[in-house]
């Protein structure tokens, strides 16, 4: 079962100091992978920065960031591709940072990519660290840094900027930080799409938050504490989780410690209330903008999206793909490695619940794994698109986090070295769309 309640540490915030053998990891993994980039494309004759820098989706980032809204292609099958598809945050930055360094737009999305990864990563840790302890957030943050298709956490998309807003504003949830969460869900909102994951992480914690206070109210007859807080009869019980998650560990012995079952202290009811106004307004107000830009009201977002055959099916053309990969004996195994890949997610989002993760954290993977396997989109981007569901990756840091310290650094090693590999082979080819 799911602790229904939001499972916290004590409230300190996370120093850099902490998280810095997890932020050197996940730097070193991401040079690795730049490093096997360079000399690939080199082999093959082309430019590894103008993959990053200056094809797919970042070349419409540029667009947006120089000309603004307004450009368009017409497909000779009648598809529009429209640049209102692309959420205006990445773009701004990257106007910003023309105007102030000044670099070219192309340059300045990498820039933005480089310091949202290691954001990211950060922020990765930092909810890790809440949740289950240091040696697991470093795992976890080691674990994102090797997915296969971890390179494009190096290009000017979209992606990194995303995770490290999302990460932040989960950790504000688990945290009490609720204005600061809103802040930074409409922030996500004005990134991708599915910044819908989180407006509906810290909806669903605040609403827990308010429903759990008035049970505890009518419990104890009405009475509060003079900070506003409701009595928890139990935080001695919480204390002592959290005192056990921060206890030091000897060196290299394999980590055990559970989901500390630890609520943080009751906020103001007029700051949770706003934290949850907030949340919401980045993604509402580009898509209500678009509606009045496009001339065709809320739903015009949807039409633009239409145009790039994007939509919500509910899995059916993701299903379909997949049926047809066994009418051939070559492509059958890559058929049959999607229903694999399909099923460890849904087996590892099972386990996060089994194992008790916050109730914000499933909530945010659940929305994104749903968005992204039902949706009708361009099916080699999945991947990628999967990539900011962090959280479905924290039974696996869990496991890494249980070994020998020689033996977790051996393994993420040899899936770094991997990675890298694949990731210069997958940009060097199909690629992210």
């Amino acid at each position: 079962m799911t602790d229904l309640e939001t499972s916290v540490a004590a409230p300190r915030a996370p120093a850099l100091r902490r998280a810095a053998p997890a932020l050197l990891g996940y730097a070193a993994v991401r040079a690795l992978g730049l490093v096997v980039l360079a000399g690939w494309s080199a082999a093959r004759g082309r430019s590894a920065y103008t993959l990053l820098t200056a094809r797919w989706d970042s070349l419409w980032y540029t667009r947006v960031a120089g000309l603004g809204y307004g450009y368009q292609v017409r497909l000779p099958n009648g598809d529009v591709h429209s640049n209102l598809a692309f959420f205006p945050l990445l773009p701004w930055l990257e106007r910003l940072l023309h105007a102030l360094a000044p670099l070219p737009y192309a340059d300045a999305g990498f820039t933005v990519s480089l310091l949202a990864s290691l954001a990211a990563a950060w922020g990765i840790f930092a909810v890790t660290d809440v949740v289950y302890g240091r040696r697991v957030g470093i795992c976890a943050v080691l674990v994102w840094a090797v997915l296969p298709v971890g390179i494009v956490q190096s290009m000017a998309y979209s992606e990194s900027l995303f995770t490290a807003l999302a990460a932040w504003s989960l950790y504000a949830v688990l945290t009490g930080r609720w204005v600061t969460a809103g802040v930074l869900a409409a922030l996500a909102g004005l990134t991708r799409p599915v910044g819908l994951a989180v407006v509906a992480a810290v909806w669903t914690a605040g609403v827990v938050s308010f429903v759990r206070d008035r049970g505890r109210g009518a419990r104890d007859g009405g009475t509060d504490r003079p900070d506003g807080a409701h009595l928890d009869e139990r935080a001695p019980e919480a204390s002592s989780a959290a005192r056990a998650r921060r206890a030091p560990q000897a060196t290299g012995a394999p980590h055990t410690t559970r989901a500390p079952h630890v609520t943080t202290p009751g906020a103001p009811v007029w700051r949770r209330a706003l934290g949850l106004l907030l949340a919401p307004v980045g993604t509402a107000a580009y898509v209500l903008w678009v509606g009045h830009r496009t001339g065709r009201g809320p739903l015009g977002y949807l039409d633009v999206q239409a145009g790039w055959r994007n939509g919500f099916d509910g899995g059916y053309a993701f299903a379909r793909f997949v049926a047809d990969k066994f009418t051939s004996f070559p492509s059958a195994p890559a058929g049959a490695g999607l229903i694999l890949g399909v099923g460890l997610l849904l087996w590892l989002y099972v386990t996060g619940v089994r194992q008790r993760q916050p109730l914000p954290l499933l909530v945010y993977t659940g929305v994104v794994l749903a968005l992204a396997l039902c949706a009708s989109s361009y099916f080699g981007s999945k991947p990628r698109l999967l990539m900011p569901a962090f959280p479905v990756l924290l039974p696996l840091a869990r496991a890494l986090a249980r070994l020998r310290t020689s033996r977790s650094a051996l393994v993420t090693a040899g899936v770094a070295v991997a990675s890298a590999i694949y990731g210069a082979f997958w940009l060097n080819g199909s690629g992210p769309p």
